[in-house]
């Protein structure tokens, strides 16, 4: 007799939790669809500048892009013929100088902080100098680079706008990166540890690879921030209106000629500024879409 009150009691009460069940499933359908186009609303609302942007650039620059743009050097101020071609060469060489400071000082930083420093007082500090340093002015890497490279050598070169666009880039790949080890499950590093794999072989062969999508973020999303600055490299790099591949010399980039021919009062020399800034965006836009493909293969 009290085992089937028993199962009576129970049938009972999961006949309650199935009615309470069904009566919140038509609300929770309803908060999820309602949150759902909240979010999608909000997307939207997010992309309208990029597209708005992307769109401007587009269609003002794209009736000058041709052969020349990438061949040729920039036209005295009153010509119309001419392009960008020390420019984008420029920008090469100072991106590439400010990724090899920043990319293996921000990786190994990141390393420490993950694996090494959690908690201590020395991770703290590195924290607190990061995320003082991702909130200075760009400008004012620009004069440390100044202080630091340009008096010390006598010249504005290429070298010291690569050390100014490595001072704006350490903290973005230090911080990606950082967030990327920690996503990286503890299991992992336990199952190698628990196979006799080392620290170092465990870091190097395991959290790595595992976080190599979110370090190649990292890197990107670091170039596309220092590749659109002007300011550090006016004191800097300055500018070249000939060719040049001399790191110890000043050297043209794009966003200085961005910055110089969009305040020219010469329609030409305007429209050049607009080329050049849609070359710049589909390089960033280049590097960002091969680093996703490249990771994305790697780990299929």
């Amino acid at each position: 007799m009290a085992t089937v009150e028993g199962r009576f009691s129970e049938n009972s009460r999961a006949s309650r939790i199935n009615l309470t069940r069904s009566a919140r499933t038509p609300f929770r359908n309803s908060f999820d669809t309602f949150m759902t186009i909240l979010t999608g609303g909000f997307t939207i609302l997010i992309l309208i500048p990029l597209v708005a942007i992307v769109w401007d650039v587009a269609r003002e620059g794209i009736g000058q892009l041709g052969i020349q743009s990438f061949t040729e050097l920039p036209p005295p101020p009153g010509l119309t013929e001419g392009g960008f071609g020390n420019a984008i060469i420029g920008t090469i060489y100072t991106l590439g100088i400010g990724a090899a400071f920043s990319v293996p000082l921000g990786i190994l930083a990141a390393v420490y902080l993950s694996e090494f420093g959690r908690g201590t007082q020395l991770a703290y500090m590195v924290k607190f100098a990061t995320n003082v340093l991702a909130g200075v002015p760009a400008i004012l890497a620009g004069l440390f680079a100044y202080t630091v490279v340009v008096l010390t050598t006598g010249t504005f070169s290429a070298f010291a706008g690569g050390v100014a666009l490595s001072v704006v880039m350490v903290p973005i790949v230090l911080r990606a990166t950082e967030e990327g080890l920690l996503l990286v499950p503890q299991e992992m590093r336990q199952a190698a540890i628990g196979v006799g794999a080392t620290k170092f072989q465990t870091i190097s062969r395991i959290v790595i690879p595992a976080a190599l999508p979110s370090i190649a973020t990292a890197v990107t999303l670091s170039l596309a921030r220092a590749g659109g600055e002007a300011a550090p490299l006016l004191f800097t790099a300055l500018n070249n209106n000939f060719w040049s591949t001399d790191i110890w010399a000043p050297i043209a980039t794009l966003p200085v000629l961005i910055y110089f021919y969009a305040i020219i009062p010469f329609k030409a020399q305007q429209q050049l500024a607009w080329t050049a800034a849609l070359v710049l965006l589909a390089i960033i836009l280049t590097v960002s879409i091969s680093s996703r493909l490249l990771t994305r293969r790697k780990f299929q």
